[in-house]
């Protein structure tokens, strides 16, 4: 199957195919964008491309601009949802030790209240 198809037991690309219900808030031919199932702020985005990256680890240099235009998108919802002005937090996780959980690259657009940040 190719990575355009995307992955057959992959969460994100059942709901990109529209196998899995989902609120899609975004959708173009390169990007999908949809709330986040357990939100950790008001307002919380994933920005997932259609096309199927395992992680930010294994992106070629042909799909780079993907990671740009997912920051694109992330800065038109955060605009759409208000959080622009006050600002956001846009998080990718790459591999388990930094607390990936889905295998497919994405991007989480968060804001809504302060944010701390933790050393």
């Amino acid at each position: 199957m190719s990575a355009e198809a995307g992955n057959r037991d992959c969460v994100f690309c059942r709901i990109i195919r529209g196998e899995i219900p989902s609120n899609i808030i975004y959708r173009d031919a390169e990007v999908v964008a949809f709330p986040d199932i357990n939100p950790v702020t008001p307002v919380h985005i994933l920005i997932v491309p259609v096309k199927h990256i395992p992680s930010l680890a294994e992106l070629s240099d042909a799909d780079s601009p993907l990671v740009g235009r997912m920051v694109r998108v992330a800065n038109e919802l955060a605009r759409r949802q208000g959080i622009a002005p006050k600002g956001y937090r846009l998080t990718i996780n790459s591999g388990a030790d930094a607390g990936q959980i889905v295998y497919h690259l994405h991007m989480h657009l968060m804001g809504g209240r302060h944010l701390e940040w933790k050393h």
